[in-house]
């Protein structure tokens, strides 16, 4: 069920009007109830592979936190892992695999038709298989006690607004609130309104006015003269980030309306000043995980430079195929990796460590400066990203380069840009991303009415034939 379907609301109503009449333990059972409900509306089968997850890691995080043998812990938390990565593996990469290796034996003058097979890949299966990881590795390091009910864990796995494109929750933060009843707040449920409008603003108004620019761009790059590939490589940045973040911000508005709260995803990522706060503002809750649960457990940077660099690298190269089964994405985290390694480099050598701007003004265009510089060499890796094949993307890059003619797709594209910067602005300002509420009553019904009208009257042109969000495919 998508968050812009005509359904949806109905659905949030129904499941809003009875949660609220029940105490605190059929609170967590309705919620379980209404999720499964939520995911299975896709396809039910899907349903069987979440239950699995859940029943392995209630299992396995039990017998973890009672033994105190390395040798049976280390068997344990294996078993959860080969169960995990093992179904992620299978649905995700097997034909990736597959059909690499076909082209691998191919190059070298052997024909073999390897087996491969149809496979639907279940909707956010990477999401809750790295949320429910997290909670079996936590438990492990003895960072987590294990719930004591299996209800309100397995909510903790498929709580519907974060399912099926995160944020991915970690159980210290999200367990705790499900533990208690939630009584109803008019106060605290009118805080999560902005953050939906905002959501839909961002998803049905610019992401899906995006998306056919993009579409336009990356399927005919042959046709299209550079200026325009150019601004098409601006509207991906732009659809991307607010199809994500406008989910996060959906997401996080109606766990609000259900007493809960998410983490925030997003912090004005496009205003970083290097690519490391890139990461630490863009998918923060996956930037995480990366960092806690593989770059630290390959030795983080505890054992020398180089070492440091190649962790990097293989946390983002791991980075880039979690997004999809394509050597596209594998070469988008390579980029990342090589970024971030770089920017390591620098400020360890100190080989820029110095400061030729030295009043207010000067420290300003220095930091538009890196702010433009950092936006680009993430726009250049979102060609990776956006592109099938990599025979594309550097056709696509040649087309900027050399393909001269007129800018036909400017207007477009710098008003969703600047859309997003306004709001972005107000975020970055206050550092708080509920802000919206603090300001004057009547400027809020302003701008609230603004963001209401035009994604209704947005999603009215797209009614029928609702956009799912880009993330769903990882």
């Amino acid at each position: 069920m998508l968050f812009t379907s005509i359904i949806f609301p109905f659905y949030l109503a129904a499941v809003l009007v009875v949660y609220y009449s029940l105490n605190h333990k059929n609170q967590n059972r309705w919620l379980l109830f209404v999720s499964y409900f939520f995911y299975g509306w896709w396809d039910w089968r899907f349903c069987s592979l979440l239950a699995f997850s859940t029943t392995l890691d209630w299992f396995v995080s039990h017998a973890l936190h009672k033994s105190n043998d390395s040798k049976k812990r280390k068997f344990f938390l294996s078993l959860s892992l080969v169960g995990n990565l093992g179904v992620l593996g299978f649905f995700k990469y097997f034909n990736f695999f597959i059909s690499s290796f076909q082209q691998l034996f191919q190059s070298v003058g052997y024909n073999n038709d390897l087996y491969t097979t149809s496979i639907i890949l279940p909707v956010g299966i990477s999401f809750y298989t790295f949320q429910t990881m997290a909670y079996t590795i936590d438990v492990y390091r003895r960072e987590q006690i294990p719930a004591n009910d299996f209800t309100t864990f397995a909510l903790y796995v498929s709580f519907f607004p974060q399912l099926v494109a995160g944020p991915i929750e970690r159980a210290k933060r999200l367990l705790p609130q499900l533990m208690l009843r939630r009584d109803f707040n008019y106060s605290v449920i009118k805080s999560g309104i902005p953050l939906i409008l905002f959501g839909y603003f961002k998803k049905v108004v610019i992401a899906d006015s995006m998306s056919p620019i993009v579409e336009s761009c990356f399927n005919n790059y042959d046709l299209v003269s550079g200026p325009d590939l150019l601004f098409g490589t601006y509207a991906f940045a732009i659809q991307i980030y607010c199809d994500f973040s406008g989910y996060t911000d959906i997401a996080r508005g109606i766990s609000i309306f259900l007493g809960i709260n998410l983490i925030n995803n997003f912090s004005a990522p496009y205003f970083s000043l290097n690519i490391t706060e890139f990461w630490r503002r863009w998918h923060i809750s996956l930037s995480f995980w990366l960092r806690d649960y593989l770059y630290i457990s390959l030795g983080g940077n505890r054992r020398g430079r180089l070492r440091t660099y190649l962790n990097l690298m293989l946390t983002m190269i791991l980075g880039g195929l979690w997004h999809g089964a394509a050597w596209t994405f594998v070469f988008w985290g390579m980029l990342h990796g090589f970024y971030l390694s770089l920017h390591k480099f620098i400020i360890e050598s100190k080989i820029l460590d110095f400061d030729i701007w030295s009043n207010k003004i000067g420290s300003v265009i220095r930091d538009c400066f890196k702010i433009i510089f950092t936006f680009h060499i993430v726009c250049f890796s979102w060609i990776f990203f956006r592109s099938p094949t990599l025979d594309l993307a550097i056709n696509y890059i040649v087309g900027i380069l050399s393909n001269v003619g007129d800018l036909s797709i400017f207007k477009p594209v710098f008003i969703g840009g600047l859309s997003i910067i306004l709001i972005d602005i107000g975020q970055r300002k206050s550092e708080n991303f509920l802000w919206l509420n603090e300001m004057p009553i009547f400027l809020r019904y302003i701008i609230g009415s603004s963001l209401l009208i035009s994604s209704i009257l947005v999603f009215g042109w797209h009614y029928g034939t609702p956009t799912p969000f880009i993330y769903f495919q990882f």
